[in-house]
């Protein structure tokens, strides 16, 4: 009786949000593509101040260097925040009564609705330029990311494990560094190293041990799940699956970049 319960409700979150309070997901939406524009050409303005090799670029190079920065501050902001709902709010805590799939704020879906517009605009970007911005696997990558994050955004289902795998963009700023780095000609210095050691020991903890916490939490919380919506019970188990596939795949080429660096190193 509490499952039906529980599914009833889930649906009729998910037929009626929309309609029950439009503007915080996408007045955050708009907000989050707006904030990213700001980040582009911020990037774009302190970088041909402040760096001599900046404008010596290619114009695709210099639309990667800007973009790069964009999501260096996406990333920023909703690892920060991801970290705090995850781990430090009880909001997601065992504690309290009813599943944990089915608990949202105002704050996490206005958090949501500005990384589901980042993704929005990366996407944009990386279809514009294709391929110069990242191949097949970015499209995948981004393609699930923003299905799963305005489904959650939008029905409130789910959140706890958006946040869980979003945490996995605190790998995201490291990664752009040492394009940066590699771009202004400091492949070889000792900044580019400790910037990849860096990025090998933030991979492993965000993109693979988190993500083994994740199916942990997932399988003692399974009642919890089963009484989603289909769709979004789907999505919950579709999109860690495929992600944590590809971080496996790109782990083991960070692995192997390691170990060239430090054999050149020696």
């Amino acid at each position: 009786m509490e499952v039906k319960y529980y599914k009833s409700q889930a649906e009729q979150v998910v037929r009626n949000y929309l309609l029950a309070d439009p503007v915080l997901p996408y007045s955050s939406l708009l907000i989050g593509i707006f904030l990213c524009k700001m980040a582009y050409d911020l990037t774009h303005a302190l970088s041909s101040y402040y760096f001599k090799c900046y404008p010596s670029l290619t114009k695709v190079q210099r639309i990667e260097w800007n973009n790069r920065g964009m999501s260096s501050a996406h990333a920023i902001y909703i690892t920060s925040v991801s970290i705090y709902l995850v781990f430090f709010n009880n909001m997601f805590s065992d504690q309290l009564e009813g599943p944990v799939t089915l608990r949202y704020s105002n704050f996490s879906t206005f958090t949501l609705g500005v990384s589901v517009g980042y993704f929005i605009a990366d996407l944009v970007m990386i279809f514009w330029l294709f391929p110069s911005l990242g191949g097949m696997e970015f499209v995948l990558h981004h393609s699930l990311s923003l299905i799963a994050i305005a489904y959650t955004m939008l029905s409130g289902e789910g959140q706890l494990y958006t946040y869980m795998v979003l945490i996995s963009e605190a790998t995201t700023p490291e990664i752009n560094l040492r394009w940066f780095l590699d771009t202004a000609g400091l492949k070889r210095s000792s900044v580019y190293l400790i910037n990849g050691l860096l990025m090998f020991l933030a991979w492993l903890v965000a993109r693979i041990f988190l993500f083994v916490y994740l199916f942990y939490h997932m399988y003692w919380h399974y009642d919890q799940i089963e009484k989603m919506h289909i769709f979004g019970y789907i999505l919950v188990f579709l999109v860690p699956i495929v992600l944590f596939g590809m971080n496996l795949v790109w782990f083991g080429k960070i692995l192997k970049g390691v170990k060239k660096t430090l054999a050149k190193k020696k």
